[in-house]
């Protein structure tokens, strides 16, 4: 395992939460983290990572961090309600979206400037936790793929797998003993390059979505030791337009 040293200034706000967050996390499982190497050094750029438990973000700003990057979140905005909580959100460069709004674009001005300002953005491109029985990636969606072709910045897809032992999807009460194991591997920049000069199309779009979760679930694959379903778990044909909860039936 690799470990980089951070390239940049941490601020009070990070300061304050990985003497916190780290020694917790290695005291509720143990970690693997393969490839992150992968993740440049330095400059703008989108990590990709699939989404199986409340606590991912927490793990995979470990990953992110121990390989010399400050994550920056696509976070829910119900979060920047509290005046504490947002302003320590602020602070460590958090960016907050209000999902199906028009605020939301004012969400991909922000992560296209940050790219730009040489950040690194971390995408869930499910939008969720997976609701696939298997906990394999569901569909994507197009998130990743615009910030990606309008900055033109390397997308790292970085499959992980455990974390739904400490905190298992769509609960609230976590298992801690044993000691759990969490593995998260980075796999090669995925490949834009022809789509950066086509037109802003829905086509493009969804061509570019199509490769960033394809290369996701085959790191994801990888560490599993298994294949994915051939079709991908969409909620919105089973039914579970709300986000928030599984057993919200879609009332449109």
């Amino acid at each position: 395992m690799t470990v980089r040293k951070l390239q940049q200034g941490r601020g009070w706000a990070f300061s304050l939460a990985v003497p916190i967050v780290k020694p917790t996390l290695l005291s509720i499982a143990s970690r693997t983290w393969i490839d992150g190497e992968k993740i440049p050094a330095v400059g703008g750029c989108i990590v990709v990572f699939n989404h199986i438990s409340h606590i991912d973000p927490l793990l995979s700003a470990h990953f992110v961090y121990d390989h010399g990057r400050l994550p920056r979140y696509l976070a829910k905005s119900g979060l920047f309600k509290n005046k504490a909580l947002s302003k320590f959100l602020r602070s460590a460069g958090q960016i907050p979206v209000e999902r199906l709004s028009r605020n939301a674009v004012g969400a991909f001005d922000a992560a296209v400037n940050a790219v730009r300002a040489g950040e690194c953005v971390v995408v869930y491109p499910e939008g969720t936790l997976t609701r696939d029985p298997d906990l394999w990636p569901m569909i994507g969606k197009s998130g990743a793929a615009r910030i990606a072709l309008e900055t033109g910045c390397p997308v790292i897809p970085v499959g992980q797998w455990g974390a739904h032992e400490v905190l298992p999807p769509y609960t609230t009460r976590p298992r801690l003993f044993p000691r759990k194991r969490i593995v998260m591997k980075a796999g090669d920049p995925v490949d834009l390059t022809d789509l950066l000069t086509r037109p802003r199309s829905t086509e493009t779009i969804n061509a570019a979505t199509a490769r960033i979760m394809a290369a996701l679930v085959a790191v994801v694959e990888d560490l599993r030791g298994e294949k994915a379903p051939a079709e991908r778990f969409d909620p919105r044909k089973a039914g579970l337009r709300q986000i928030g909860n599984p057993r919200k039936q879609d009332r449109a």
